[in-house]
């Protein structure tokens, strides 16, 4: 796997400079693999699929904000010469492309915000268990339980529970921070690129209602609705959402060699 700009990205279709470029952006605790093969390698995309500091393979430490993890993105696509992307992200990650979308919309191409809210909280009880190692176990195990719908396969969740596992408490309850201190409610109008919402009705931690209420609040925007889905929709119904995501990014006007 290639690093660029002190982190770790899986590489599809990242020789066609004919589409446009596709970043996704991992939530809380997570990395790259947290988007199933159907979507990180999605045919006919180019796609950079992400571990940001401190996370998955990238090194270095996590940050404590949204606006941080943004800027981190922007080297990354500054190291690749990469002028202007297609940011898709899950629950932190969808408020990385948010805060994209929102304050350097010149670099923003279209917007895939999945299972996350212009405004995230954390419970007082995970900030607490994930601040020490002796209770990271018990921040792992409420994570999980809060992330899937109860239509979940059970081993998808164990997967991701060993993947979280495997970060740093002290970067899990970085990113925990990041979402507490994250607001943008009021900014919302500002975001002028093409947006596509997806959300499953299952969702305990970013509710249905979030995503219907950004669809009211971004002007050009869509709303895809997964039954039965819980929040990490795009492990909970990968096709579903890869079929989705496709149709929206071939939407994307793009003219080659705008990007670089």
């Amino acid at each position: 796997m290639p690093l660029s700009a002190g982190m770790y990205y899986f590489d599809s279709g990242g020789d066609d400079w004919t589409r446009p470029a596709v970043i996704l952006i991992h939530g809380a605790g997570g990395n790259h693999l947290f988007w199933p093969p159907e979507i990180r390698r999605m045919q006919g995309q180019r796609i950079y699929a992400l571990d940001l500091p401190g996370h998955g393979k990238s090194e270095g430490i996590g940050r404590q904000s949204v606006a941080e993890y943004a800027r981190c993105v922007q080297t990354f696509m500054d190291s690749l010469k990469v002028r202007k992307a297609v940011f898709v992200g899950h629950s932190m990650g969808g408020a990385v492309a948010l805060w994209l979308g929102i304050h350097n919309p010149s670099r923003t191409l279209g917007l895939g915000l999945l299972g996350t809210a212009p405004r995230l909280r954390i419970s007082p009880e995970l900030l607490s268990d994930s601040s020490t190692l002796a209770t990271f176990p018990m921040a792992v195990k409420t994570v999980i339980e809060m992330t899937f719908g109860p239509q979940a396969d059970p081993r998808t969740k164990e997967l991701a529970a060993q993947r979280i596992s495997e970060v740093r408490f002290s970067v899990l309850n970085g990113d925990f921070l990041a979402c507490e201190a994250y607001d943008e409610s009021n900014l919302l109008g500002r975001v002028k690129a093409p947006a596509l919402i997806i959300c499953g009705t299952e969702d305990n931690l970013t509710p249905l209602r979030y995503s219907q209420a950004m669809r009211e609040r971004i002007k050009n925007s869509l709303l895809h609705i997964v039954d039965g889905a819980g929040h990490s929709v795009m492990l909970e119904q990968p096709l579903v959402v890869a079929n989705v995501l496709k149709l929206f990014l071939d939407s994307i006007s793009y003219r080659p060699g705008e990007a670089a």
